[in-house]
């Protein structure tokens, strides 16, 4: 989904076509996976950070347009809303200071934003959803002005044969129900999103793991308890993002109903193949763009799978050489509170998902999808004080499962990869470590700063941008 398309209506002629070009290149790929036709960097590593741009008052605001053409950066694109936009960084391979290497990369395009806004009187900023935003600012007025967008909007509500949107988000305390006409409010759901190249021979293995480990990412990485004035749940962009666009398309062996943003169907047996093949047969073309015939880039099988968001989603790009490369998307963590917990976010993961899925009993033998999924989503709703399944049969709290074994695992990983000791201890145990024992992620601040000066969000996100401008990760922010 992130190129644009030159046209935002559709016939039945283009679905048609569409669906036997989607089939051709189905078959295509299956060869590449058959063959082991993939050009191969494993362990290369990237990523993708949204942002938002906020006036003097700490509002959103819909600039983006005027704030890309004076930074004039290629890898900073725009986003769904005006709000919004992008950061991306080019991909690391493998070494020992990857991540201070990305962490360098991130700050210095991030500085050039700050720098960029400020000539506008804007200050960008990173967070899961923006405290501050209001539902009705949520409109196609506020929509970035490109094809792809408008053509998403009227595809979603034409595969719902027009009915509204209904978001119905319940917290502890709060129950927010909105609908709207259009896809605005997928706009709200701002992340990091990890990319991690992989090897054909292990993807299983690697995509089964990061499933898995969706849990304690989604709740180390908290930072969205807040909606339009509601107090929701610990990471509130799981819900909304599901319901924002919810396109119902099949239902599974379980008799659950799959819609567009999803957990998934089940773990990957012998090949990932198996997710594109669910993607033809089961997701409807949202999108159906014709491209020129006989360039072999596999375009509408790329477009096809741009428009299934799965929380943990098998990407298929080609080099330029023309050979098709496999990466994974883990879409589940938030963007914010700081950049050095997002490198850090991005270090835990990478060790992680090495240790599960280089195990010698494979963890998804011992973890059945099912409890995987019910694992992530109480751990979206509660954070580190859920409680999930882990791979022993046995029920820990989130917090004491990272702080006893996954951390640990973690850095007995990292350590196997070659990390730098330096940044092992900077950014595993110096930030995500201190980030469990206080059990600071970015929504317990947010609410910690609510229960004590009270519900002025105004006030909690200019101090919020203070803690962040200031580089330092969230367990050290106060109140």
């Amino acid at each position: 989904m992130g190129q644009e398309i030159d046209r935002c209506e559709f016939s039945e002629e283009d679905r048609k076509h569409f669906g036997e070009r989607l089939d051709d290149e189905t078959r295509q790929l299956e060869a590449c996976f058959r063959e082991n036709r993939f050009a191969s960097a494993p362990g290369t590593c990237g990523l993708e950070l949204e942002g938002w741009l906020v006036d003097r008052n700490a509002e959103a605001a819909p600039e983006n347009e005027a704030f890309l053409k004076a930074l004039d950066n290629p890898l900073v694109v725009p986003e769904l809303s005006r709000f919004n936009f992008e950061i991306n960084t080019k991909p690391e391979p493998p070494a020992p200071r990857m991540f201070r290497h990305m962490h360098d990369q991130l700050q210095a395009t991030w500085t050039a934003c700050e720098q960029t806004a400020r000539t506008l009187g804007l200050s960008p900023l990173h967070i899961g959803t923006l405290p501050t935003l209001k539902d009705d600012v949520m409109t196609l007025a506020n929509m970035s002005p490109m094809q792809r967008y408008y053509a998403l909007n009227q595809e979603v509500l034409h595969n719902r044969q027009g009915s509204p949107l209904a978001i119905d988000i319940k917290g502890s305390e709060d129950h927010l129900h909105v609908e709207h006409r259009d896809v605005m409010t997928e706009a709200a759901t701002t992340s990091l999103q990890i990319h991690l190249q992989l090897e054909n021979s292990s993807a299983v293995r690697f995509y089964n793991a990061a499933h898995i480990l969706s849990a304690p990412m989604v709740a180390l990485c908290a930072n969205s308890p807040y909606l339009f004035g509601h107090e929701l749940w610990e990471e509130s962009r799981i819900p909304l993002f599901e319901q924002a666009v919810a396109v119902p398309a099949f239902y599974d062996r379980e008799a659950h109903l799959i819609e567009r943003v999803t957990f998934g169907t089940g773990y990957a047996v012998d090949s990932l193949m198996e997710v594109f093949r669910e993607n033809r047969d089961s997701f409807p073309p949202l999108l159906p763009l014709l491209y020129p015939e006989g360039n072999h880039r596999l375009e509408h099988l790329r477009l096809h799978n741009g428009t299934i968001w799965r929380w943990n989603r098998p990407l298929i790009d080609v080099d330029g050489e023309g050979s098709p490369t496999l990466r994974l998307e883990h879409r589940v963590a938030p963007a914010g509170p700081s950049l050095p917990d997002s490198i850090a976010n991005i270090l835990f993961f990478y060790g992680l998902i090495h240790h599960l899925a280089e195990l010698d009993d494979a963890p998804e033998h011992r973890l059945g999808f099912g409890p995987a999924a019910a694992n992530f989503y109480r751990a979206a709703r509660k954070g580190m004080t859920a409680t999930v399944f882990w791979l022993d049969g046995h029920e820990y709290s989130l917090h004491d499962l990272l702080l006893n074994e996954l951390i640990p695992a973690t850095d007995r990983s990292l350590r196997q990869l070659g990390i730098a000791d330096q940044d092992i201890q900077t950014y595993l145990h110096d930030i995500i470590g201190e980030r469990v024992r206080t059990g600071q992620t970015g929504a317990a601040w947010q609410r910690g700063y609510i229960a004590r000066h009270g519900r002025d969000f105004r006030a909690m996100t200019q101090a919020y941008q203070g803690n962040q401008s200031r580089q330092i990760p969230v367990h050290q922010w106060t109140l």
